[in-house]
């Protein structure tokens, strides 16, 4: 995969001045696409003297000009005393005149250059979190901004109410001693109080760091003592007791602040949100002020901790500039309305300690005034398409699990339906398919009978799921099956694949109605650009990412950060993929995730995954081993009911594969009652399937030699998946080891019959 010697890399859509333009964008040799990040060009940072005037110092924004030319854009300071900028810090020092020197720091004060452009999306002005908010104060003041459910009935805020609310919290944060750049740590689900909690941290010159409902006390500790956190909110009684196991051991922290239910103790240092909100009332809107007034755009105000397959999580640090440019880079690029035009509506229920979640519930909202409604905490086990239905969003975006789960719901529905109406489902389904994929190719026909099967089929079906009105549906932060995206692509919901990462403040690429590719994960982002490191044959690399959106670094982690931003300030992503001719980017794997065989052939294990998946429906999930080992082997989970409370899989399998079992002719019911008996129609069809998919393996070594029925499904609970559903191979590897060892234990590959083993 990576050529020895001088390897070609391939640039998507850069400018440069000396080579050749492809139709996909620049393609550079390596030592070209140094050149066009590393060049010595001008920096520059917006700084206000003390009358008011705006001065731009060329010695803090990075332009990324291969010609090394530089036009700066007159910026006129905010009339607002609010929005002034001194460079005083909170103690009343005189924070440091000079001026950043490089475009990444591990330490929680510094600064970065900004990585600005010349002209278009990556030479905006750059702002503060507080400026972005105030901006939305002044043009969407009295419409809704955030909706939450009490006792039935919605609740909703204005942006002039959610600023106050915000600015009162920032108040309460120093009154409680809340020093610069330490963290405010926040621990529950998505509510009001969560985002409040986030911009009044960021406000009062903190670090904003979300954490995982689903994280143990010592994992909570990791990172609230990472953060040197001064302040810890949590969202009820369960997550309080977490932090009562631990606080001994946070030197830093100060107070908790309990917002989801009433206190069921009290004790010194803890505090309702409505304590909390009141604590401020003494200190001086001139003391906030001036703390808002030191921050710029190039500081971190924001830590997200990755949830990491290895070793300790890393916190990856934003800045003002990272939120507030990629909100408006984003936004524009995936064509969202302002408010004022017509408002966009949201469903909050992804963890906000992910990055996704946070720039698609929180900062893009703020930025073009979109309303944002909250789901009840159970949204993941079931209740999530009542508020869909209750909602009707505008946009939505879905962890590919999400969809999937739709998908067998709606399945499941379908096949209690009548012989006429199934018959019809299926006659629309394909219909819809072949539209939209014509449509996807650049036809604009719509043929009659697409529009009858809209009125027959489409129109009921996007009302069921609370989408009539989403002209916006999102996946993203895992892979998704091809399986999945055509299934809603034949009901007229195409769903537009994001990509990116914590490290790039979220999306890198987008999909949109007018731009999209099955399987691909869209084109950049305008003022981003996209770098395919050492390319094989098949134009296949590391994909690497430039542009405003790329992190600071990770907190107190040098090495960690030089692993994963080189020298000529690309970000590295760890993943494999390529670019078309037409700028879409393909995703083929991770680099870590390779499976290198005893042979020396690598092997990307995800396309693998999904055909057996897409061949076998009764499969959930699918994880091939054989890393240095002389075959491929898979271990594999059936479809089964989860328990809605606990999240745990259960032994009952789903309405869809027990349907599946019966077209078989199989009486299965249970995962336990197939594996006990090594069901044969079930073990038939499996194999069936693994050898449909080796038929169509690009080599022998590629082909699955054994596979195993495991009696669990994977889950978040049980460690295998990640909060995004992410597959955790390192801990099913070591957590089945004994199994995988039995792969293996005899010597002899083996032939692909002889494969029907159990747990």
């Amino acid at each position: 995969m990576m050529g020895a010697g001088r390897a070609q890399t391939h640039l998507c859509h850069v400018k440069t001045a000396a080579p050749a333009l492809c139709p996909a964008g620049t393609m550079l040799c390596e030592s070209e696409a140094r050149s066009t990040l590393a060049d010595p060009v001008p920096m520059a940072y917006l700084s206000v003297d003390a009358q008011g005037s705006s001065e731009v110092s060329l010695d803090d924004i990075t332009i990324n000009s291969s010609a090394g030319t530089v036009e700066v854009c007159s910026m006129k300071p905010a009339d607002d005393p609010k929005t002034e900028r001194s460079q005083m810090n909170k103690t009343g020092l005189a924070s440091s005149s000079r001026p950043a020197s490089n475009v990444w720091t591990t330490q929680q004060d510094g600064e970065v250059k900004l990585r600005m452009d010349e002209e278009g999306m990556g030479s905006e002005a750059p702002k503060t979190v507080h400026e972005v908010f105030q901006e939305a104060v002044s043009k969407y003041s009295d419409y809704y901004a955030l909706a939450s459910k009490k006792n039935g009935q919605w609740v909703k805020l204005t942006y002039k109410m959610y600023y106050d609310k915000c600015w009162k919290a920032a108040k309460s944060f120093l009154k409680l001693g809340l020093e610069r750049f330490h963290g405010v740590c926040i621990l529950g689900f998505n509510s009001p109080e969560w985002f409040i909690a986030d911009i009044g941290a960021i406000f009062a010159g903190g670090l904003a760091v979300g954490i995982y409902t689903t994280n143990s006390p010592e994992a909570c500790h990791y990172v609230a003592e990472n953060c040197s956190a001064n302040i810890l909110v949590v969202e009820n009684h369960t997550q309080l007791q977490k932090i009562l196991e631990i606080e001994h051991k946070l030197p830093h922290m100060k107070a908790i602040i309990q917002y989801g239910e009433e206190l069921k103790e009290k004790r010194p240092n803890l505090y309702s949100w409505r304590e909390f909100l009141d604590l401020g009332e003494d200190i001086p809107d001139s003391q906030l002020r001036e703390i808002i007034e030191s921050q710029k755009p190039n500081q971190c105000c924001t830590l997200i901790y990755t949830s990491g397959t290895t070793g300790q999580p890393k916190g990856v640090m934003l800045s003002h500039d990272n939120l507030t440019w990629t909100s408006i880079a984003a936004g524009r690029s995936l064509m969202l309305l302002e408010a004022t035009e017509k408002q966009e509506l949201v469903v909050s229920y992804l963890p906000l300690s992910h990055v996704a979640a946070q720039m698609i519930d929180i900062w893009l909202p703020v930025t073009f005034g979109g309303q944002v409604f909250f789901a009840q905490p159970d949204a993941l086990k079931g209740t999530l398409v009542d508020t869909l239905r209750e909602v009707r969003p505008t946009a939505f975006l879905g962890v590919p699990r999400v969809w999937e789960k739709i998908e067998e719901k709606m399945k499941s529905v379908g096949a209690k339906s009548s012989t006429l109406r199934r018959k019809v489902a299926s006659w629309a389904k394909g219909v819809g398919l072949q539209t939209n994929l014509k449509w996807m190719n650049g036809h604009s026909e719509v043929p009659m009978n697409f529009r009858l099967a809209r009125q027959l089929v489409y129109k009921k079906v996007r009302k069921a799921i609370g989408l009539d009105r989403c002209t916006k549906c999102f996946t993203g932060a895992a892979p998704i099956s091809r399986e999945t995206l055509e299934f809603f692509l034949s009901l007229n919901i195409p769903v537009f694949e994001l990509y990116g990462m914590s490290e790039s403040s979220g999306p890198h690429t987008v999909s949109i109605p007018q731009a999209f590719r099955l399987t691909s994960c869209g084109k950049e982002m305008a003022g981003c650009r996209t770098l395919i490191h050492k390319p094989d044959a098949d134009g296949i690399g590391e994909i690497c990412f430039a542009g405003r959106h790329i992190f600071m670094g990770y907190l107190n982690m040098e090495e960690k950060t030089k692993e994963a931003i080189d020298k000529d300030g690309w970000l590295h992503s760890g993943d494999l993929g390529k670019c078309d001719k037409d700028g879409f980017i393909y995703i083929t794997g991770r680099i870590k995730e390779l499976i290198i065989t005893a042979g020396g052939e690598n092997v990307p294990p995800v396309p693998i995954e999904d055909a057996v998946k897409e061949a076998c429906p009764i499969i959930s999930n699918a994880m091939l081993v054989g890393d240095k080992a002389k075959f491929l082997a898979m271990l594999l989970t059936l479809k089964c009911i989860i328990n809605t409370e606990s999240g745990e899989p259960g032994d009952d399998l789903t309405a869809e594969a027990i349907e599946y079992c019966q077209k078989l002719g199989s009486k299965a019911t249970k995962v336990s009652e197939i594996i006990s008996s090594k069901d044969k129609a079930v073990y038939a069809a499996i194999q069936a399937a693994v050898s449909e998919v080796n038929k169509r393996a690009v080599s022998n070594a590629q082909k699955i030699q054994k596979w195993v029925v495991l009696e669990k499904d994977f889950s978040v609970g049980g460690g295998e998946l990640g909060p995004t559903m992410k597959l955790k191979r390192p801990v099913v590897a070591q957590k089945y080891k004994d199994l995988i060892d039995e792969f293996y234990a005899d010597a002899n590959t083996p032939t692909t019959t002889e494969n029907a083993l159990r747990q």
